[in-house]
């Protein structure tokens, strides 16, 4: 830059003396350099840099011209000639050559001085030149170096942390010794850190969500996000723990649920399997241990019903004598559903069976009801597999074959019948295969019940009571209704239910589960006998018992997760309480009020967790109950409402 564009960039007239101004200029300089290193944005801060290298050189130029020392050169000094002589003779002294002119000493040595003297300045003018020029490219490498500053300090701040640490090796290379390198690379390890531990927290907090929620895998893809941040962080590492554990109590979960849809469907070998594996990996898994054990009697149960099977079939025949025999065909029936798969005793029952007229729907007639409209008594109706519409009224001696309680199946809307109802009439009825069921709901005050036996005697075998509005069976005005290998199962009120003096209600091995009131349930009078049956998951007790003046036995059932008590033995004459498997339900195992008092209660295993097994009101002593085996604690003297409240 010549002296003349510096003078310009200063803003200097012709007469202005620049060395009065150069503290002034550097002092400028300095704010623009300021200007740089605190711009908002790296545009502006390009400005400002363009601004400061031109400021550089002026200030340079200036410099150059203001502060050089004047070179001073002293003139050589000039020789001068002797003044000329006047001719003379020619003498043998005039013939010799005539000497050179002499130069004095001290003129010669004058000279080598003063050419010294300005070699001297010349070199010193020089070396100033290049200090000014060595100082106007450390000027610029410090704009240079500030610039970069600035980039990476901008980098740091949008977390573009290879562009910062670039940005930095590059400050490095300029300035090798700058505290601005340190300085930028620990602003750098510390943003990273910071952006970690954000990282790091938020996903921590949605991987701990998703395993709350059981969203497993989300879980996972948290935690492997987690330890791609930082490998082997404590946090991802102990959460992963948490996911493997809960993958193994859900498939433990699985497992269990396969197990116990085998119990339930009776493949006795099939939930012996599965449990046993279960066992194998997470040994004294309390549920697996109950499936395991309930399949192992199921199992034992099943060769006992094929050797029972075998002889109910060894007395049908001996029934057999070419006529209708209602005896030999309850025997045949039950040995039916003790081995479904017995071809001769199903070839036997359909023999014996025809000695009475069969009628088939829809071969004989269109529907069911039309079929019994037209029944005689010891007519069998056949119905074949499908749905077919109720309600059903029977009040004759007939039997009722399905093709299976999974097969054939009657419904009716809720609030206008019982499905099937049987009369005083129906003495000696037979049921089996069919399921009968409610549809929708009805929240009335009065409801009815799927199956209805009013006053008659009637057997079902595999039938299925299902969705009533009111109970799934039940049995009033001195009815009895045995129920053989039955389901009653998500009913508004009881499952089955017997009630009133003289009425009986016979259940062997039956389920009940998933009604709104008691799986099974026998008050106001009604006795009957219950065993060998499973109610599970119903809103209120197992089995209630308030049989007042009647005798009851409840013998050999599986009373488990329901919602207050598993057996509650209200009232009863007479009777046996024994070897019943009570556990699991949420408000106790077995309470015992003093009307029950002469019922015998033995050999129960009873067991709870935090809720009480026995609960005795009061007047009750705890060393009459001591023959069963009770896990949990005895509540004795408890004091009962006066009254029960007032059955639906």
């Amino acid at each position: 830059m010549t002296l003349e564009d510096a003078r310009k960039v200063f803003g200097l007239g012709p007469d202005d003396d620049a060395a009065a101004h150069l503290a002034e200029f550097r002092e400028a300089r300095e704010r623009i350099a300021e200007f740089v290193r605190s711009a908002p944005n790296d545009t502006l801060a390009l400005r400002y840099q363009e601004a400061l290298m031109e400021l550089d050189r002026a200030l340079a130029a200036l410099r150059e011209q203001t502060e050089l020392p004047e070179v001073r050169v002293t003139p050589e000094p000039t020789l001068v000639p002797e003044p000329p002589r006047l001719p003379a003779a020619v003498t043998e002294e005039s013939a010799r050559p005539e000497p050179a002119p002499v130069i004095s000493k001290r003129g010669k040595g004058s000279k080598v001085l003063n050419w010294s003297l300005v070699l001297l300045l010349a070199a010193m003018g020089g070396g100033y030149v290049y200090l000014r020029i060595e100082e106007d490219k450390q000027l610029q490498l410090k704009g240079h170096v500030t610039l970069l500053e600035r980039q990476g300090a901008t980098f740091i701040e949008s977390r573009r942390w290879q562009e910062a640490r670039e940005t930095y090796e590059q400050i490095e290379v300029l300035a090798p010794d700058s505290e601005i390198v340190s300085m930028g690379r620990r602003s750098i390890e510390a943003g990273i850190d910071e952006e970690q531990r954000q990282f790091l927290g938020y996903w921590m907090g949605e991987g701990l969500a998703a395993l709350e929620s059981n969203r497993l895998d989300d879980a996972q893809k948290a935690v492997e996000l987690m330890l791609s941040m930082r490998p082997g962080d404590p946090g991802a590492t102990e959460l992963r723990g948490r996911i493997e554990r809960a993958r193994s109590f859900e498939k433990i979960q699985n497992e269990l649920l396969a197990a116990k849809l085998k119990l339930d469907a009776r493949d006795w070998e099939g939930a012996i399997t599965a449990s046993a594996a279960i066992l194998h990996t997470v040994p004294g898994q309390p549920e697996a241990t109950t499936i395991l054990a309930e399949a192992t009697a199921g199992q034992r149960k099943q060769e006992l019903d094929f050797n029972r099977a075998a002889d109910l079939l060894k007395q049908a025949k001996a029934l057999d004598q070419g006529s209708f025999n209602p005896k030999a065909l309850e025997i045949l029936h039950e040995a039916a559903v003790l081995a479904p798969a017995d071809k001769e005793v199903a070839a036997l029952l359909e023999k014996m069976s025809s000695y009475s007229r069969t009628v088939r729907v829809p071969g004989d007639f269109a529907t069911p009801a039309d079929a019994l409209a037209n029944a005689h008594d010891r007519d069998r109706i056949v119905i074949d597999a499908g749905q077919w519409k109720g309600p059903l009224l029977i009040d004759k001696e007939v039997e009722l074959q399905g093709a299976g309680s999974g097969k054939t199946e009657v419904e009716c809307p809720a609030d206008s019948s019982a499905v099937i109802s049987f009369g005083p009439g129906a003495r000696g009825v037979r049921v089996t295969g069919i399921t009968f069921r409610h549809q929708l709901l009805d929240p009335a005050a009065e409801r009815f019940s799927v199956g209805l036996v009013k006053g008659g005697e009637v057997s079902f075998t595999d039938c299925h009571f299902l969705d009533g509005a009111g109970h799934g069976l039940a049995v009033i005005g001195g009815g009895t209704a045995s129920a053989l290998r039955c389901r009653f199962a998500g009913n508004g009120w009881d499952g089955a239910s017997a009630s009133g003096p003289g009425s009986t209600l016979l259940a062997r091995e039956c389920e009940a589960t998933g009604n709104f009131e008691h799986g099974l349930d026998l008050w106001d009078g009604a006795g009957g006998t219950l065993t060998a049956n499973r109610s599970e998951g119903n809103s209120r007790n197992g089995i209630q018992i308030d049989a007042k003046t009647a005798a009851v036995t409840v013998s050999d059932n599986q009373l488990k997760a329901n919602r207050e008590f598993g057996l509650v033995l209200a009232s009863a004459a007479s009777g046996d309480v024994r070897g019943n498997s009570i556990s699991g339900n949420l408000l106790g195992g077995l309470v015992v009020r003093t009307l029950s008092q002469k019922l015998v209660v033995t050999n129960n295993r009873i067991q709870s967790g935090k809720t009480p097994s026995i609960v005795l009101e009061e007047g009750l002593s705890a060393s009459a109950y001591r023959s069963n085996e009770i896990k949990g604690a005895v509540m004795d003297n408890v004091s009962f409402d006066p009254a029960p409240p007032e059955k639906p």
